[in-house]
C-alpha cells in the first residue's frame, strides 16, 4: 500500500528542485549576460529567453532588480574567489611581498575581465550595480592594507604612497598596462612595484 504522506513529501521534493534548478538557471543566464552585454544592456526578457522561461517566472524568483542582482553577485563571486590576502602576509615584507600580490591580483584580472570590465562601466548608469561593486572597493582595501603594513609596519599611511598602490592594484590600470600597452602580466608587476616603492621613499 502506497503511503500517502511519504508520495506527498516525494512530490514536494521534486517541487523544490525543480525550483531551485529554475532559479539557478535564471542566475546562470543573468550572469552571462552581465558578464557579454553588461548590467545595463540585460532584461527580463533577455534573461527569461536565456533561461528557457517566462518573464513571469523571473519575477516570481527575483521581484525586484536589488535581489536579482544580490544573486548574481554571490554566485559570481563564489566561484571566482579574490586571491588570498592573508597569505600575502607570510612573505618578506616591502617589494617583494607586493610583487607577489601584484602578479596574482593581475592573473586574477584577466580571469574576470570582460564581467569586471561591464560591471564597471554600468556602475555610472546602473544604480543598483555601485553597491554590487562594495566587496570589490572593500577586498582592494585589504590589499592596500596588507602591502603598507609590509612597507610601514609602524608608520601613518602617507597620501603620496596610497595614491600609488591604489593606482597599482586597480583593475583599469592593469587594463591599461596589459591590454592598451602590452605588457606581460609579470613585467606590469615589476613596473607597478617600482613605481609604489618610489612612492614610498618620498612619502
Amino acid at each position: 500500500m502506497v503511503d500517502e504522506k511519504e508520495c506527498r513529501k516525494y512530490e514536494l521534493r521534486q517541487r523544490a528542485d525543480a525550483m531551485a534548478a529554475t532559479r539557478r538557471r535564471i542566475i546562470d543566464a543573468a550572469v552571462e549576460l552581465h558578464g557579454t552585454i553588461g548590467p545595463a544592456r540585460t532584461t527580463i526578457a533577455g534573461i527569461a529567453q536565456a533561461a528557457g522561461v517566462q518573464r513571469h517566472t523571473v519575477y516570481r524568483h527575483f521581484p525586484n532588480e536589488d535581489e536579482l542582482f544580490d544573486a548574481c553577485s554571490q554566485q559570481y563571486w563564489s566561484s571566482h574567489p579574490w586571491p588570498d590576502v592573508e597569505a600575502w602576509r607570510a612573505i618578506e615584507p616591502g617589494p617583494e611581498r607586493l610583487a607577489k600580490a601584484l602578479e596574482e591580483l593581475y592573473a586574477f584580472y584577466a580571469e574576470i575581465e570582460p564581467m569586471l570590465s561591464n560591471v564597471l562601466r554600468d556602475a555610472e548608469i546602473v544604480p543598483v550595480v555601485v553597491r554590487a561593486l562594495d566587496p570589490y572597493r572593500d577586498y582592494l582595501d585589504s590589499v592596500v592594507c596588507v602591502i603598507v603594513q609590509g612597507f610601514l609596519p609602524n608608520a601613518t599611511r602617507a597620501p603620496l604612497a596610497d595614491a600609488a598602490l591604489s593606482h597599482a592594484t586597480a583593475f583599469h590600470t592593469w587594463q591599461s598596462l596589459v591590454r592598451h600597452n602590452a605588457l606581460g602580466p609579470s613585467d606590469a608587476a615589476r613596473l607597478m612595484t617600482t613605481m609604489v616603492q618610489g612612492a614610498f621613499s618620498d612619502s
